[in-house]
């Protein structure tokens, strides 16, 4: 049965859940592996790299207070916890730097949402790194395709985080995969996620908005658990009346879960970031360095700045004058002058409050127009400047085209790690990690990759 006759018959949820619950490590392409080890790498130093954030130490000492059976390791810190409170613990730590990966299928972040459940889960269990693997795939897909269905209405004008709402269904579904669920109870998961499935936005530049990934992959490993146990729900959440879709969302396009992305998996799209800032603000930061790298100019030089950015960035990312580490993620103002003013991005000790309220930064944040328009990729930036000179210059960038190097995007990526890991871990257990993932599928056990990453 193909995709679309299995959603005429059987409904959105159910083919969806169908289609996930096929599939099979060896229906997976080499290329399509290398793409799902490197957002297990990407992930594994995001988490590793944010365990030593407040929020983390706040979730932890109340996971550990309610505790339960320790069956799942925690990055970067030492002890184990229940998988369900593991995932909640290092989903947070994976997104408290708002540095892991992307997808604009979502939109949202998709490793954060679906690995801290299913490793938790897998290392309860002792599952290979080949049924880990091929979960991630399958529940990667399955969140893209929802992310597809009520996109745009979603995320751009009610408001909800993806990363946490679509995110629960791709934990879900992850983790029901590896557990082997049958049709009824994968399709029971997917509901008892998703009616917990919850996050907003407007808590953006608060430690909610790394609750939120925590949070979907919770909500994953515990809708898969109770439908083995029995637990009931409705198996057609997202298309019933008054289901997910309909609730969430004033746009309801079914028929594009079953549309075949470029390349044939969304996970090759999959975009990694390399500044530690919300993904909306990277073209803006990018155009402001090819400005200073083609012409040589210095923030002196500049007497105004415009940059020409999609509307929907305005209610992402557009805190105006940003007192904190954690707002100054979400500033386009700021982030143009730091690109201006070759502020390392990617530097974790960058997005403080001392960077935040710099006197000579925050006077060239005050420089920066925001122009907003409809119709342009809300991944795209112009930036224009107008020099004290008389002169005017533009830059411009999209940081919404995946790599098409794969290679080449892994090296950058192993790069990445050192410099968040190491200061953690140290440089052996870096490498260590980086040759365990580098052969993710043939372990036989995930518990040691597990066992590395901790404190």
């Amino acid at each position: 049965m193909n995709a679309m006759t299995d959603l005429r018959e059987h409904g959105l949820t159910r083919a969806l859940a169908n289609q996930a619950r096929a599939l099979t490590l060896g229906e997976i392409p080499e290329v399509t592996r290398a793409w799902a080890r490197q957002c297990i790498l990407d992930y594994a130093a995001c988490g590793i790299a944010g365990a030593s954030d407040e929020l983390v130490h706040i979730l932890l000492a109340e996971m550990r207070e309610q505790s339960g059976v320790e069956a799942a390791s925690l990055l970067g810190h030492s002890g184990k916890l229940p998988a369900a409170s593991a995932a909640l613990v290092n989903g947070a730590a994976a997104h408290a730097l708002d540095f892991d990966d992307v997808n604009l299928a979502m939109p949202g972040h998709p490793s954060v949402a679906i690995l801290p459940g299913l490793l938790a889960l897998a290392e309860e269990r002792g599952s290979s790194g080949a049924d880990v693997l091929t979960a991630f795939v399958a529940g990667y897909e399955l969140q893209c395709r929802i992310g597809r269905v009520i996109a745009p209405g979603h995320y751009d004008v009610l408001g909800f985080h993806s990363t946490a709402t679509v995110g629960s269904f791709g934990a879900a579904a992850a983790c029901a995969h590896l557990m082997g669920l049958d049709a009824d109870k994968f399709a029971a998961a997917l509901g008892i996620a998703g009616t917990q499935a919850a996050g907003l936005k407007s808590m953006f530049g608060t430690m909610c908005k790394p609750l939120h990934a925590g949070k979907a992959a919770y909500n994953g490993v515990m809708g898969a658990k109770l439908a083995a146990r029995g637990f009931t729900a409705r198996t057609d959440l997202l298309e019933c009346a008054q289901g997910f879709c309909r609730t969430h969302s004033p746009d309801f396009h079914p028929e594009r879960a079953m549309e075949t992305p470029v390349g044939g998996w969304y996970i090759q799209s999959n975009l990694f970031k390399y500044h530690a800032a919300c993904y909306m603000v990277h073209s803006s930061i990018d155009s402001a360095r090819k400005l200073r790298e083609q012409f040589g100019v210095t923030p002196e030089q500049i007497a105004r700045v415009r940059v020409q950015l999609e509307e929907a960035c305005d209610r992402i990312c557009n805190i105006q004058a940003p007192v904190t580490g954690l707002e100054a993620k979400f500033s386009l103002k700021l982030a143009s002058a730091m690109g201006l003013s070759g502020i390392d991005t990617g530097r974790l000790s960058t997005y403080s409050a001392e960077v935040a309220t710099n006197p000579s930064l925050v006077a060239l944040r005050d420089k920066v127009e925001l122009d907003f328009r409809t119709g342009i990729p809300n991944t795209f930036a112009e930036m224009e400047l107008l020099l004290t000179d008389g002169r005017t210059i533009t830059a411009r960038h999209d940081a919404g085209v995946p790599a098409d190097d794969v290679a080449a995007q892994g090296k950058r990526l192993e790069e990445k790690f050192h410099a968040l890991v190491e200061p953690v871990l140290g440089s052996n257990r870096s490498s260590a990690l980086i040759a365990v993932i580098g052969r993710f599928e043939a372990l036989s056990d995930v518990r040691g990759l597990m066992g590395l990453a901790g404190g």
